[in-house]
């Protein structure tokens, strides 16, 4: 019995994990790019929830399929409109902390106009991902399943584009030199638009994989984000693979936790990791230092 608890909250563990890579991936993006800290992704988490679930699927009443797709297509086009308003111009400015200021209240002002369109009301989406698979003796929810699986495909294609496609190697560029990307011909602003852009579709993405682990709310993300953030020191900030490693593990260790300590602490894991990192290892698992 005690073998099968390990195992079901080591899979649950994994989806959390992968949820947590992503996050950080979505740091690690943004932050390669403009060199800014987006303080506002979970509200872009948030946001996705809500265009899919409240407006897609319970106010239009439209398939999950063409929901998601409706979903991406929106967050692309936010993610390009935020890139050209709000990143590329406080990139240039003299002080980083106009930036903070700048994601700091962006997050507000999409928290507001989220209450205003959708009420402040938490609800769920009935039949999304419900359900459970056995494997033996083993109980694993289809949304952990469905977690695992879409968010290895988002990885594994995110490796493919930056290695092996033209608009990625350039991305890599921009990430690792601005101006030696600028003197090769490469289009740093829409660069940076493109980087916004993909970073917002896959908020959107999280934020519909987490719909039936969490009731959808206003703070839906909130500590998705902040383990995202862990997860990216934890493995190697700035460093993609670092970020899934440090997703996994953290999601993995905190449900192992429960084990010992009462469920209700297992949230301070990411955070007692994260300053044991710093303290031991500030480069993180597979960073290095620059």
């Amino acid at each position: 019995m005690t073998g099968q608890i390990i195992l079901q909250l080591i899979v649950s563990g994994l989806a959390l994990g992968f949820i947590y890579a992503l996050v950080a991936i979505e740091y690690t993006l943004i932050f390669n790019s403009t060199g800014l800290l987006n303080f506002s992704h979970d509200k872009f988490i948030m946001f996705g929830a809500y265009i899919f679930a409240a407006q897609f699927l319970l106010n239009m009443g439209v398939s999950p399929a063409i929901g998601i797709i409706a979903t991406l297509a929106t967050m692309f086009i936010f993610g390009v409109l935020v890139a050209t308003g709000i990143f590329n111009p406080l990139r240039n400015m003299a002080s980083p902390l106009f930036a903070v200021i700048g994601t700091v209240f962006l997050g507000r002002i999409l928290t507001e106009i989220t209450r205003l369109i959708w009420g402040a009301t938490p609800f769920t989406v009935p039949g999304f991902l419900k359900g459970v698979v056995r494997i033996g003796n083993v109980v694993i929810t289809k949304a952990n399943i469905t977690v695992i699986i879409v968010s290895a495909i988002i990885v594994v294609l995110l490796q493919i584009f930056f290695n092996k496609t033209k608009t990625g190697k350039a991305m890599r560029c921009v990430q690792q030199n601005k101006t030696a990307a600028t003197l090769m011909g490469i289009n740093v602003a829409k660069n940076i638009n493109f980087t916004i852009a993909l970073s917002a579709v896959i908020c959107a993405a999280i934020g519909i994989m987490v719909i039936p682990l969490f009731t959808v709310d206003l703070t839906i993300a909130n500590m998705i984000g902040l383990k995202g953030f862990a997860a990216g020191v934890v493995g190697g900030f700035g460093y993609l693979p670092g970020a899934i490693v440090g997703g996994i593990a953290i999601g993995i260790l905190e449900n192992l936790s429960t084990l010992v300590i009462p469920t209700l602490y297992k949230d301070c894991i990411a955070f007692v990791l994260l300053i044991a990192i710093l303290l031991i290892k500030p480069s993180g698992l597979l960073g290095h230092k620059k």
